[in-house]
């Protein structure tokens, strides 16, 4: 029989196959939401002892990543997106508070990107998002949270450029 992860994972990669791009990405953010209400997958892959990042699968033939994240106290993190790549993140413990920000300028090897802020909003258990390529979000956690994270690549074997966030005025002018 195979395990929770496993029909997961073959979920995932049958989603991402039928519908590539934007339209699979969605429906392996409605599988993540499904798993994050499912009390033994969440136990089993996500416990309480998750370390910050723990890789439970990396496909190799489309690349996508299965993670498991566990935060212990506040952590916050700039202005970012995935460079060529795609995220979702799903809340399985705790909650984390997305800024979604405006792209004013793309990084460059030698220069920051530019972000403005355009909203919070606050990810509760069992919501799950879509980050899809180029699009600027960071996460603010107050407290010790738990996270289900699909990566369309490993992003810890590929290099990202920095953004930094301005203001209003700043924006305006550029």
């Amino acid at each position: 029989m195979a395990s929770k992860l496993d029909t997961f994972v073959a979920d995932c990669r049958a989603a991402l196959t039928s519908q590539p791009g934007t339209p699979g990405r969605e429906k392996v953010r409605d599988l993540v939401r499904h798993a994050l209400n499912d009390p033994d997958f969440i136990a089993t892959y996500i416990p309480d002892s998750t370390p910050e990042r723990h890789i439970l699968y990396e496909d190799a033939e489309l690349g996508f990543t299965v993670l498991a994240h566990g935060y212990t106290g506040a952590k916050g993190s700039n202005p970012h997106d995935h460079g060529p790549s795609w995220a979702i993140y799903g809340q399985a413990a705790g909650e984390t508070i997305m800024t979604a920000w405006d792209c004013v300028a793309r990084p460059t090897e030698s220069t920051p990107g530019k972000a403005k802020f355009n909203h919070n909003y606050v990810m509760k258990v069992g919501d799950a998002y879509l980050y899809d390529t180029g699009v600027l979000h960071s996460p603010e956690r107050k407290s010790a949270t738990r996270l289900l994270r699909i990566e369309g690549m490993n992003m810890a074997k590929i290099k990202r450029l920095p953004y930094q966030a301005v203001s209003e005025a700043s924006a305006a002018a550029e």
